[in-house]
C-alpha cells in the first residue's frame, strides 16, 4: 500500500509489456525511485527487506529491457542502495543472480562507441563491491566475455584516474581466480599495471595501492611472474620501494610501501624470481630498510613481510657449514679424505651448495594452471616450509643412558616408584588394595607394629 510498493507495481507491469512507447513511463517511474531511495530511509529498508521483491523487479527489469531503457537509472539506484548504505544488501544483490546481470549489462554497454564513462563507473563500482560477496564472479565473468572489458578501458583511459580506479578494483577481484589471471597477463596486465605504478608522488595513492594490490594478485601466477622477470621488473619494484622508503617520512603511505612487498613477495615464489631478488640487491635493501624501521611500531608489517621474503630468498645449505654463511660452526670429529663431505668444506664461502629445483617443471604446471580451476587459491597464503609445526617433532626425545634391566639395582632407594601402597582393614586385620576411587573422608589408621 506504499508509494514504494505502488512504483514497483507499475515496474512490474512495464516489463511484462512490450511496447516500446512504455520507455517514457519507466523512466518516469526510475526517476521516482530514485528518489524516494535517496531521500528516505524507509524506503531502501523496504526495497532490500527480507521477503521484498524490490531487488528482484529492478535486475529483472535490467535483464528484460535494454539498458537505454531506462537502465542507467536502476543503475544509480542500486549503486546508492549497495554503495551508500552498504551493510548485507551487497549479499542480497548477489543471492538476486545481480551478479550475471550486471556482468551482461556491462558486456552490452561496452559496445557502444565511445561507452558511457558514467555508466562504467557504475557499473565497475557495483562489481567491485559485491565481487568479494560471490565466490564465482571471475567465472561468471570469464564466461560471459566481459573479461578483458575491464581490462581495455584501463588502456584506454590512462589518464582518467575516476575511471580506471573502479576498473582496477573490478580486475583486482577477477586475478584472484588463477586461469583469469593467465588470461589477463596474456593480454598485457602486467606490463600495463607497472605504467600505473610508479616513483614516490602524493597524487593519486588510492589509484597507486589498488594498482599494486591487483599485481600482487596476478602476480601469485606463476606465467605472470615468470613474465615479471623476464622484463626485469623485480628491480623496478625494488627500486621503487626504496624510493617510497625514503621519501615517507612520516609513514603516512605504509600501505602502499606494503603493497611493494607483497608484489616482491609473490614473484619470489618461483626459482626465477628468487635469483633476479639476489641479482638486484635485493637482500641488502630490504635488511637496510627494516633495520631502519624497526624503531616504529606501527611499520612491524613492513618487517615482517620483509622477513619473510629474505629467508624464503636466502640461499639453502647442508649442515655442517664451515663458511661465514651459518651462525653455527658444525665440525665432524672425523672427515673424510674424499667423499660429498670432503667436497661441501672445500666449498668457497660463496657457493650455493642446494640446488633449487622447486620450479624445474613449470611448464607442466603452466599447461595445468590454464586448464584447471581446482588450485584457484592455493597461492592464498605464503607457507615457510622451513618452520616445523608438528609438536611432536618439536619435543625432544629424551633416551635412557641405561637399559631398565641396569636400574633396577636403585629400587630399594626409591620405593615410592615400585611398592603398592595398600590400605588397612582394621576389621578384618588384613591389607585391602588400594582405591583411587574409595570414600577417604575418614581418618586412614596406620597399623602399628604390636597390631600385626
Amino acid at each position: 500500500n506504499s508509494r514504494t510498493a505502488s512504483l514497483l507495481s507499475q515496474l512490474e507491469k512495464i516489463n511484462l509489456d512490450s511496447v516500446l512507447g512504455e520507455s517514457d513511463n519507466a523512466r518516469y517511474v526510475t526517476s521516482r525511485i530514485l528518489h524516494l531511495v535517496q531521500s528516505q530511509e524507509k524506503t531502501r529498508k523496504e526495497i532490500t527487506s527480507k521477503g521484498s521483491t524490490g531487488i528482484e523487479i529492478i535486475l529483472s527489469t535490467l535483464e528484460v529491457k535494454s539498458y537505454h531503457f531506462g537502465g542507467y537509472g536502476f543503475v544509480t539506484v542500486l549503486h546508492f542502495i549497495i554503495i551508500e548504505c552498504g551493510g548485507r544488501r551487497a549479499s542480497v544483490l548477489v543471492t538476486k543472480g545481480g551478479t550475471r546481470i550486471l556482468l551482461q549489462l556491462l558486456l552490452t554497454a561496452s559496445k557502444d562507441t565511445p561507452p558511457n564513462e558514467e555508466l562504467m563507473v557504475l557499473l565497475h563500482t557495483l562489481l567491485a563491491k559485491i565481487g568479494p560477496k560471490d565466490k564465482k564472479i571471475g567465472v561468471k565473468a570469464r564466461v560471459n566475455g566481459a573479461l578483458n572489458i575491464s581490462l581495455n578501458l584501463v588502456k584506454q583511459n590512462l589518464q582518467n584516474h575516476r575511471l580506471i580506479l573502479p576498473c582496477l578494483q573490478v580486475l583486482r577481484v577477477y586475478s584472484t581466480n588463477s586461469v583469469n589471471a593467465v588470461s589477463l597477463g596474456k593480454n598485457g596486465v602486467v606490463e600495463l599495471m607497472f605504467k600505473i605504478i610508479g616513483p614516490f608522488s602524493k597524487r593519486n595513492t588510492s589509484l597507486m595501492k589498488v594498482a599494486l594490490d591487483t599485481l600482487a594478485a596476478l602476480l601469485k601466477s606463476k606465467t605472470n611472474a615468470r613474465r615479471a622477470v623476464d622484463r626485469g621488473y623485480v628491480q623496478v619494484l625494488l627500486t621503487i620501494y626504496v624510493d617510497w622508503h625514503r621519501h615517507d617520512s612520516r609513514h603516512r603511505y605504509m600501505l602502499i610501501r606494503k603493497g611493494v612487498l607483497q608484489c616482491i613477495k609473490s614473484v619470489t615464489n618461483i626459482k626465477l624470481g628468487r635469483k633476479a631478488f639476489i641479482n638486484a640487491n635485493g637482500m641488502k635493501i630490504l635488511y637496510n630498510t627494516s633495520q631502519e624501521c624497526l624503531a616504529v611500531r606501527t611499520l612491524d608489517p613492513l618487517v615482517n613481510t620483509s622477513s619473510l621474503i629474505m629467508r624464503k630468498c636466502f640461499p639453502k645449505n647442508r649442515l655442517p657449514l664451515p663458511t661465514i654463511k651459518s651462525a653455527f660452526h658444525f665440525q665432524l670429529p672425523v672427515i673424510p679424505a674424499s667423499g660429498p663431505v670432503a667436497q661441501l668444506y672445500n666449498l668457497p664461502p660463496d657457493v650455493d651448495d642446494v640446488v633449487d629445483e622447486s620450479d624445474d617443471n613449470d611448464d607442466a604446471e603452466t599447461e595445468t594452471e590454464i586448464e584447471t580451476e581446482i588450485d584457484d587459491d592455493k597461492d592464498e597464503h605464503f607457507k615457510n616450509d622451513d618452520i616445523e609445526t608438528d609438536i611432536n617433532k618439536l619435543k625432544p626425545r629424551q633416551e635412557l643412558g641405561r637399559s631398565k634391566e641396569e636400574l633396577k639395582m636403585y629400587e630399594h632407594f626409591f620405593p615410592e616408584l615400585s611398592e603398592n601402597f595398600q590400605e588397612w582393614d582394621l576389621v578384618s586385620k588384613e591389607p585391602k588394595p588400594f582405591a583411587p576411587d574409595a570414600n577417604l573422608s575418614g581418618p586412614i589408621v596406620v597399623p602399628t607394629a604390636s597390631e600385626e
